[in-house]
């Protein structure tokens, strides 16, 4: 039997399994096997599988109307929606927006919105981001493979400088440095409309962005005439433990894009942001034929509802306080060598696995997410090196599955086996030849079909 289904290989899977159900924190498989679900549909579940007042909503829209084109005529769950998210977003002054399919869509329309704004074409993005993997939205992407590989030359205009952070060893200075570069030897500042950045990248491994280095971002943007775009589709609602992770920041953006979490599941993200950036475009150059879809609206809409209670967020400081104090107290127990730290910031955090002595290897995730998942705990890898685990469990899960969750990961990190690292007898000089290769090639050869049939046989 061919266990695609007739789906295109280029897909890959990091758990292959097929599930049928799932319940807040928890999902089951096709064999009933329950998974404490740490993963969340890569962050579309910060409330949880099923919310009854999701379904609900889901289940009364579409017993009334499930489709209008907004573009064609008005529906009501679009026009409810969208002043709620523009009052729910702190960006200073009148908002305006639109309605996207998914994240993705989100950042073509809004490099659109920039170029019609400005008038100019050049975007600036950062190393180790991630904005979609359509055409225009994948050169944004701050690598490579797998997104980049094989396309040939992509759209001109798209330039990528260092992302600082806490979590990385990149400095304010050197960001700066090499934006001043970009200046002088590949473009002309004038050439520039937009800069995109995500707050706290998710695919880079839940690093946050240097506060200082967003406060300059901001001041430069203003001196330069060029819009700031916040990429929080995946950041945003309530992941950082507020409801957006550009707060922390200190600093406001002129347009900020969502998806993923914004309706509990179902396809939906959004462009909002300064009513002066996103009025006076050309009649027609938005929107799109399932664009705000009335069930996906009503969706968002009780989403909204749900971040308006207060238990929600004191379950999302639990789950913070949590992760902070078990992590630390890992440590101290000395559970694993590959545990260095964390990275992030609140209830959006990743776990690095680096070894004081091998530095990074993807075969340790692999063996991470491959025993996890046979104890029943789904993970998600992420970072540059395919060494950060990224953890994505609802905010409203509740605090004896979450134990259950880490004493599960505890378990696995304890048990990683000495043989996966470099060999014992390897020379220091065969040592950094094989890191300097695993740093080249980690995300060309850790989630390719090979892989995948890794994760099979295991």
């Amino acid at each position: 039997m061919d266990m695609r289904y007739n789906v295109t290989d280029a897909f890959t899977m990091v758990h292959p399994v097929t599930l049928t159900k799932g319940k807040n924190a928890k999902v089951w498989d096709s064999d009933d096997r329950c998974y404490i679900d740490f993963v969340g549909g890569i962050g579309v579940l910060n409330f949880g599988h099923c919310h009854p007042h999701i379904v609900s909503a889901i289940i009364n829209q579409a017993q009334s109307l499930i489709h209008y084109a907004y573009n064609a005529a008005a529906h009501q769950p679009y026009q409810t929606l969208m002043p709620r998210l523009c009052e729910l977003i702190p960006i200073s002054g009148e908002l305006s927006g639109m309605l996207t399919n998914c994240g993705a869509e989100a950042t073509e329309n809004a490099i659109k919105i920039a170029r019609l704004k400005t008038g100019r074409v050049g975007v600036i993005a950062f190393d180790g981001g991630f904005h979609g993997r359509t055409l225009a939205a994948v050169n944004l992407n701050g690598k490579v493979a797998p997104y980049k590989r094989g396309l040939g030359p992509l759209a001109g205009g798209v330039y990528h400088i260092p992302f600082p952070s806490p979590d990385n060893e990149v400095s304010d200075q050197q960001a700066i440095d090499a934006l001043a570069r970009l200046f002088a030897v590949e473009t002309d500042i004038d050439n520039i409309g937009a800069i995109i950045v995500e707050p706290v990248q998710g695919e880079g491994g839940f690093q946050i962005m240097s506060a200082t280095f967003a406060k300059y971002l901001r001041a430069f943007c203003d001196e330069q005439g060029i819009l700031l775009i916040m990429d929080e589709i995946q950041s945003g609602y309530g992941r950082t433990g507020t409801p957006f992770a550009f707060t922390h920041l200190g600093i406001e953006p002129d347009m900020i894009l969502l998806g993923k979490s914004i309706a509990g599941g179902l396809p939906l993200g959004a462009v909002i942001g300064k009513a002066s950036v996103m009025n006076g475009l050309p009649k027609g150059s938005l929107g799109g034929t399932y664009s705000g879809n009335p069930v996906a609206c009503a969706a968002a809409n009780a989403t909204l509802d749900i971040m308006q209670e207060d238990a929600v967020w004191e379950s999302a400081r639990h789950y913070a306080h949590t992760i902070e104090q078990t992590v630390n107290q890992w440590q101290q127990e000395g559970v694993s060598p590959w545990l260095f730290g964390l990275t992030g910031i609140g209830a959006m955090r990743g776990i690095e696995l680096r070894h004081p002595e091998h530095d990074v290897d993807p075969s340790v995730m692999t063996y991470v997410l491959t025993q996890a998942r046979k104890r029943g705990l789904l993970l998600m890898p992420s970072g540059k090196y395919r060494h950060i685990i990224r953890l994505l469990p609802p905010l409203t899960i509740e605090p004896e599955t979450l134990q259950a969750g880490l004493d599960i990961l505890k378990e696995v990190l304890s048990t990683i086996p000495d043989e996966i690292a470099v060999n014992k007898d390897s020379t220091i000089e065969n040592l950094a030849t094989r890191v300097s290769a695993i740093k080249a090639s980690a995300f060309e050869t850790a989630m390719t079909p090979a892989s995948a049939n890794y994760f099979s046989a295991t």
